[in-house]
C-alpha cells in the first residue's frame, strides 16, 4: 500500500504545469463543502463519547462557536473516490466523511470554510502504482484551492485571522498556497497559523525557519502566531521502514534539510499525554481494519470517542526519521481498550510504512482544537494591540 503514497509526494513536488482548465466559480455555494450557516458535514453530528479509565462514560456534543472571532480554512485529504484522475465537484460519501472527522471539531473555535477541489484521486494512484501514465493534471488542485482562498479572502473574510488546516494531499496543496500565494505578501498578516498534517514539510536541520517555507517558522508556543505546525505520525511500536518517505527528506531535497515534526500537544517538546478524539469506526477511510472495543460492556455510537490520558507522544527521530512517536498507556486490568485504530491495512496486512497516516489529526485532534482557540486569542490581542498605537 505504500506505493499509493510514494507516488502521491512525486505528483505533489512536480513543477508546476501551464494553465488548462479554468477554476470553478467559488462564488456557488454548491463548489463548497463547508460554509458557515450551511447544512453540510462540518455542521453535523461531531458528539464525542468520552470513555474514562474506569470504563465511565460521558456525553460531549462539541457545539459550535456560533460567534467564533476566527475562520479556519480547510483542504481534505485524498479520498476522492471518483473513477477519474482528477475527482469532481461533487462531494462524495469520502469527501463527506472525512471532513466530518477532522474539521467539525474546529467548529467550536472557528467559522469553517472547505472547499471542493479536484484532486488528485485515488484511481489517479492506482493507474501509477500499476506503471500507468499519470493523466491527472496535477496542479488543478492547488490552482482551484487558490482561486476558493482569493473568493474567501475577497467576499467572506472581512479582515478576520485564519487558520489553515490540512491533511496528506490538502496539506501539500497549501503548502504550495502559503509558498505561492501567501508568503511577502499582505495577506500573510491575517494568517494565524497552518496546520499541514500528513505531509513531509522541509526545513534546515535544527532550525525552525527556511526550507519549503522561507518566512514562516514553526510554531513553539500556544501563542506563537504566523507559524506553521507539521508531523507524520507513527506507533512508538513501529519501525519507520525503509520504504517510507513520511519522516525523511526525498533524493533530490537540498543538502542539511530535514523534516519538521511540531507535537500540537508540547510545542515546546518532550512526551505528554495527548486529548485524542479518535473515529468511532475503523477510521477516515474504511480500510477493513476492526475497529476496537472501547470499554468492556459499553456500545458507543457517537462519531467521535476520547480516552483521557490512554496515548502519549512525542516528536522524535527515529530510524532517521522525524516523526511524531505516539505511545499507549495500556492497563490489561481496566476495562478500557488497550489498542487504537488507525493503521492502513490492506487484504488484512497493517502496512507499516504508512504508520497512524489515517488518524494524524485525530490522534491530537483535541489539542489542535484548543491550540486554534489560543492561537486566535493571541492574534486578535495582538491585532487590538496594533490598532491602539
Amino acid at each position: 500500500m505504500n506505493r499509493f503514497f510514494l507516488p502521491l509526494l512525486a505528483l505533489l513536488a512536480a513543477p508546476a504545469a501551464a494553465l488548462s482548465t479554468p477554476a470553478p466559480d467559488y462564488r456557488d455555494p454548491a463548489n463548497w463543502l463547508c460554509r458557515p450557516g450551511a447544512t453540510d458535514p462540518c455542521s453535523g453530528d461531531a458528539s464525542t463519547t468520552v470513555v474514562a479509565a474506569d470504563a465511565g462514560v460521558k456525553l460531549d456534543m462539541l457545539p459550535a462557536d456560533s460567534n467564533a472571532p476566527i475562520d479556519c480554512f480547510y483542504v481534505y485529504p485524498t479520498v476522492s473516490t471518483d473513477p477519474t484522475p482528477n475527482s469532481d465537484m461533487i462531494a462524495d460519501p469520502a469527501e463527506k466523511n472525512v471532513a466530518l472527522f477532522q474539521a467539525a471539531p474546529f467548529r467550536q473555535a472557528c467559522r469553517v470554510y472547505a472547499p471542493l477541489y479536484r484532486q488528485v484521486t485515488l484511481a489517479a494512484l492506482r493507474d501509477r502504482m500499476l506503471g500507468k501514465p499519470v493523466t491527472a493534471d496535477i496542479t488543478m488542485g492547488y490552482r482551484d484551492v487558490a482561486a476558493a482562498f482569493a473568493d474567501y479572502m475577497k467576499h467572506d473574510n472581512k479582515g478576520r485571522g485564519v487558520i489553515l488546516i490540512g491533511h496528506s494531499q490538502g496539506s501539500g496543496v497549501l503548502k504550495a498556497l502559503l509558498q505561492n500565494d501567501i508568503e511577502g505578501k499582505p495577506v500573510a498578516s491575517q494568517v494565524i497559523a497552518a496546520y499541514l498534517a500528513g505531509h513531509n514539510v522541509l526545513v534546515p536541520a535544527g532550525k525552525d525557519v527556511g526550507g519549503d517555507l522561507k518566512s514562516m517558522p514553526l510554531c513553539r508556543s500556544a501563542t506563537q502566531t504566523g507559524c506553521a505546525l507539521a508531523w507524520v505520525s507513527f506507533r512508538d511500536t513501529m519501525a519507520v521502514p525503509a520504504s517510507s518517505l513520511f519522516g525523511r527528506p526525498p533524493a533530490n531535497a537540498p543538502a542539511g534539510m530535514a523534516v519538521a515534526c511540531t507535537n500540537p500537544a508540547a510545542l515546546a517538546g518532550g512526551r505528554v499525554t495527548v486529548n485524542a478524539m479518535m473515529v468511532n469506526r475503523t477510521g477516515i477511510v474504511d480500510n477493513g481494519a476492526p475497529a476496537p472495543k472501547w470499554a468492556k460492556g459499553r456500545n458507543i455510537y457517537t462519531p467521535f470517542v476520547a480516552v483521557p490520558g490512554l496515548l502519549t507522544a512525542e516528536c522524535m527521530n527515529r530510524d532517521n526519521a522525524n516523526i511524531l512517536s505516539v505511545g499507549i498507556n495500556a492497563d490489561p486490568a481496566d476495562p478500557r481498550t488497550d489498542t487504537i485504530n488507525g493503521d492502513v491495512v490492506v487484504g488484512g496486512q497493517v502496512q507499516d510504512a504508512w504508520g497512524l497516516h489515517l488518524i494524524d489529526m485525530n490522534v491530537v485532534m483535541g489539542d489542535l482544537v484548543a491550540l486554534a482557540k489560543s492561537q486566535g486569542a493571541a492574534w486578535l490581542q495582538q491585532r487590538a494591540a496594533a490598532a491602539s498605537r
